[in-house]
């Protein structure tokens, strides 16, 4: 035991197979919290408590700017160096309403603590204080091009947050927060709003810092098979031991009890030709109480599936049955001092927020009288337990997550660090209640009769953001004619100044500072494919022989690669609505609650597999997934085959339900991933996989969901016939392909329930005429009322036979953390800019959240120029080729695993091809990237632009389009 460090606790973690530790530094009182455990994907992080005072976005930017060089890592963006030279499985920083965390995680020892060296020395001795320019370059500045240019503001975090405030998911979920803690840290915007941000000023950015960012105000993280005493002597000799105990005010007040509940109501922005009808959002939300109570903590979110998520659940189905909104959705927030459960009905009416409250309150009154349905609840437990058990969060590392809930407890009570990591026992603590009847006496004590909750209505505006643009530019220009000539020259000198400041690479003696691992750490060879495939009474099972604690992941996969654009809509509904109507023996209701009592989710998922050298050519499936504990396998095989042949699909009302609430979900998903749409929509003119995308999932998709929706009465009943006809040609014998992934057990028990699946499937043998893909340019624009852009630009770079290797994936790098780094976010402001290529062809460029258009297109075009260009010495190239590797070399889960063996498979590709672009990337040179200026210039030449954005920007730019639209 360090002797410069007090053990505080050491508790057992039984779900998590591992052991936590507290241990406190005696000088300053820093906390370090340790998760020992045999998981090599060590996480890392340091955070602290950060409630901010007001909504100058003031904690969003010092998380920014810390990043940008350090005392002992002077460079302007450490961040970036780690990123290109890294073995990283995350490397990030978050700021929340109460707190600023700083995550990394690596599987790689040295990359681990030379990450964790240069993080620790960002917060604690950031260039901040040395240099304003990062706070200009991150937070916000004024801007002038020369001296007749209007005044204007940039700033990265500036355009992140009118980004931000242009979603009204983002809008409301914020203006939530604020309405139910009004004296607390809550009731101000911990990222900014983009109009107090530059009320900001640099000695107050600098004081927060200097405040919060203390060892005394620390939250340290380790996960893993770290070896903790190192780190422990480490974190004192390097930072700890210079510094004295700080008593800092940084505590999480509690807002007191409202007396009774508030309303408020808000504007949001909608484009000038969006209709106001049907476009509302209201709510209604409940402050849940103390964070540190665990039992409330787990039954919320079981409460949340029982009264409103659940397929049928009282509180959505009497919402939608008296055409209130198009859809609903709940949501439970239990990551801050106090938590909060929020109803939120979207596509409504703001004259209806009164019968909205009063249907709620009256089904509530009638749900806890008859009592909580008990199956529902079971079923929901159940789920939990499973999910408990995978401990699956996709790309995560679950380390990071396990770090993230433990603040959950430790930011409020430094004592309790462990307190909600204990959910297996928790949870077997409340299902032996249900019977009891807890869950009526909560929701009635909770969300009845409790007065502390909010009511807020977020009502469209047309031309909101034109407005607000108007409004700052004529302040602006007031501001601009109130200042001297010399204060003017001032500032168009720098501009200049500070563009030359961020074009001006970092020494090479102080680049070389970062720590960097060599090629000689990087594995020679590819991670090997998880697949053995085999043949049973005429049906191919692939195998991924896995270990899954317990757990089988079984998926029927069928092939529908002939599909044509007429049905691939309607299997698009299938897909999204299958096991959402009744079967033949179970309501939709109950066959949900069957399939979590019995399994941990039965989903559908159509997917599509390129080809690997050839052309164009594409492989879709339809994919029925479901996972099991084996001794449930013949309940979840039973539940997969009621769903995909025997449901009903006649029930007109709930099929208009559906609909009407996917077209809702759709709807939200352009507004909050403009950047997918824009990516997508830039290559359909030339990809059939994104022509077949757009169709299933994309624009395209939105729009057949608005034209059968309105069109319902007419069209349900080809809708019906169409989905019955389809159940019959897809789930048929000869398209299906069995994957299984688990243990050796999983490949006999998926044999023997392949033969009962197989039995009973259809002989159809339906062939779908055939559809030719005709190629074109794409030069469309689609207006909203975002604040900001999504710009994409895309060609085929197989033109003139120019083939794809492992160097584009080095590109990927090359362009996302050097090129468009510095030209679209440092120099034009933008959030994120980054490339997408495949194996067939595709190359996309596309920004996040820029405040620019024709400029963005600008630098894609001159990209070329760049790579004929290009320069890197040893060192660099080495970076470039480890930050490189990381992305191929990311730990999947298991069920990741077995999905990876099926994509190989569906996608003809070998170990031999993965090894062959391995070792392409691993023996790169510079004159490799230089040879991809040419394809390059051949793909930007075809010009297949798309943006999606701020109606007015994409009008003053309406000669690069053939087509512009309203995005809704």
């Amino acid at each position: 035991m360090n002797k410069n460090y007090e053990l505080l606790k050491e508790e057992k973690l039984e779900g998590l197979d591992s052991l936590g530790f507290i241990f406190e530094h005696k000088k300053t009182k820093a906390r370090v919290c340790f998760i020992s455990n045999d998981d090599d994907n060590k996480v890392f992080y340091i955070g602290f408590r950060t409630p901010p005072k007001d909504s100058t976005g003031v904690a969003h930017i010092v998380e920014h700017t810390v990043l940008c060089g350090s005392d002992k890592y002077p460079v302007k963006d450490p961040f970036v160096e780690l990123v290109k030279g890294s073995l990283n499985t995350f490397l990030n920083a978050i700021t929340y309403p109460d707190k600023t965390v700083y995550p990394i995680a690596s599987t790689n020892d040295a990359d681990y603590m030379n990450l964790i060296d240069v993080y620790m020395d960002a917060v604690f001795h950031p260039n901040i204080y040395k240099y304003r320019e990062i706070f200009e370059q991150e937070g916000w500045h004024y801007e002038m091009e020369n001296e007749e240019s209007d005044l204007t503001i940039n700033g990265v975090v500036y355009n992140e947050m009118k980004g931000a405030y242009s979603s009204p998911d983002d809008v409301l979920n914020r203006q939530i927060l604020n309405s139910l803690f009004p004296d607390t840290a809550y009731s101000t915007e911990s990222g900014g709003d983009p109009k107090e941000i530059p009320n900001l000023t640099y000695e107050d950015f600098l004081d927060f810092h200097s405040k919060y960012y203390h060892p005394s105000n620390s939250y340290i993280y380790v996960y893993g098979n770290a070896d903790i005493d190192e780190l422990l002597e480490y974190f004192d000799k390097k930072y700890l031991r210079y510094y004295d105990y700080l008593e800092v005010d940084s505590e999480i007040q509690m807002q007191k009890p409202f007396d009774k509940p508030v309303e408020i109501t808000m504007d949001y922005p909608i484009a000038a030709d969006q209709d106001t009808a049907d476009n509302t959002f209201l709510s209604y939300n409940v402050c849940i109480g103390d964070v540190l109570d665990p039992n409330m903590y787990r039954a919320f979110d079981i409460l949340n599936y029982a009264l409103v998520s659940a397929p049928g659940a009282p509180l959505y189905q009497a919402l939608i049955d008296a055409d209130i909104a198009e859809d609903v959705e709940c949501s439970f927030e239990s990551s801050q001092r106090q938590m909060y459960f929020s109803i939120v009905a979207r596509g409504a009416n703001e004259e209806d927020k009164e019968r909205f409250v009063k249907i709620i309150e009256d089904t509530l009154r009638d749900v806890i009288e008859k009592g909580v349905d008990h199956k529902t609840l079971y079923a929901s437990i159940n789920g939990e337990q499973f999910r408990a058990r995978e401990l699956d969060f996709g790309s995560a590392p679950k380390g990071l997550i396990i770090g993230l809930q433990l603040l959950d407890s430790w930011l409020y009570d430094r004592n309790q660090p462990f307190l909600h990591l204990h959910s297996v026992e928790v949870l077997d603590k409340i299902k032996s209640r249900v019977n009891d009847g807890i869950f009526d006496r909560i929701a009635n004590d909770y969300l009845l009769l409790n007065n502390h909750k909010s009511i807020v209505t977020l009502r469209p505006k047309q031309g909101m953001t034109t407005a607000d643009e108007l409004e700052l530019k004529e302040r602006l220009a007031k501001l601009k004619a109130s200042m001297t000539p010399e204060q003017i020259k001032e500032i168009v000198e720098h501009t200049a100044y500070l563009k030359e400041y961020q074009e001006t690479p970092s020494p090479k003696e102080d680049l070389a500072k970062i720590p960097m691992l060599s090629r000689y750490d990087l594995t020679r060879e590819a991670r090997p494919i998880d697949l053995e495939v085999y043949k049973e009474n005429g049906t191919t099972i692939l195998h991924h022989k896995l270990s899954t604690n317990g757990i089988h992941y079984y998926n029927m996969v069928f092939d529908i690669s002939d599909i044509n654009f007429e049905w691939l809509p309607y299997a698009s509904l299938l897909e999204r609505f299958i096991g959402l109507m009744d079967t033949e023996h179970y309501s939709y209701a109950d066959f949900n609650n069957e399939m979590y009592l019995h399994t941990g989710g039965i989903s559908t998922n159509i997917m599509l597999y390129e080809v690997l050298d050839k052309d164009d050519e594409i492989r879709m499936t339809y994919e029925v997934r479901s996972k099991f504990i084996y001794d449930e396998a013949d309940a979840a095989k039973d539940l997969a085959l009621e769903m995909i042949l025997h449901t009903d699909f006649s029930d007109e009302k709930r099929l208009r339900e559906l609909i009407t609430a996917e077209k809702s979900h759709v709807e939200a998903m352009l507004a909050s991933k403009g950047n997918q749409v824009a990516a997508n929509r830039s290559r359909i003119g030339f990809s059939k996989r994104a022509l077949y995308s757009e169709k299933a999932s994309g624009l395209d998709f939105y729009r057949f969901l608005v034209e059968i929706e309105a069109d319902f009465d007419t069209k349900k009943e080809e809708i019906i016939s169409r989905l019955n006809k389809l159940c019959e040609i897809v789930f048929s014998k000869n398209r299906l392909i069995i994957s299984s992934t688990g243990k050796a057990e999983a490949l006999e028990q998926a044999k023997r329930l392949t033969v009962d699946v197989m039995s009973q499937l259809s002989d159809e043998k339906f062939k779908f005429e055939p559809q030719p893909f005709e190629k074109r340019q794409v030069k469309e624009a689609f207006k909203d009322a975002s604040q900001i852009q999504y710009v994409a630009m895309a060609g085929d770079f197989t033109a003139d036979g120019h083939e794809y290797n492992g160097a584009y994936k080095i590109l990927n790098t090359i362009l996302g953390y050097d090129y468009f780094w510095i030209k679209v976010r440092v120099q034009g402001g933008a959030y994120g800019c980054n490339m997408i290529a495949s194996r067939q062809g595709d190359i996309i460029f596309v920004s996040y959240r820029d405040p620019n258009l024709a400029e963005t297109i600008k630098v894609f075009e001159e990209t070329g120029d760049y790579l004929r260009n290009f320069d890197a010495d040893e060192r660099d190239m080495t970076k470039y080729i480890i930050g490189t590797i990381s992305g191929m070399d990311t730990p999947l889960t298991p069920s990741q695993r077995g999905q990876r063996g099926l994509n190989c498979y569906m996608s003809e590709i070998t170990y031999e091809d993965i090894q062959k672009i391995r070792n392409q990337v691993l023996d790169a040179t510079v004159e490799d990237i230089r040879a991809l200026a040419t394809p390059i210039d051949i793909a930007m030449a075809q010009r297949n632009i798309c943006v999606v954005g701020n109606e007015d920007a994409i009008e003053a730019n309406r000669e690069l389009f053939d087509v512009i639209e309203s995005l809704y």
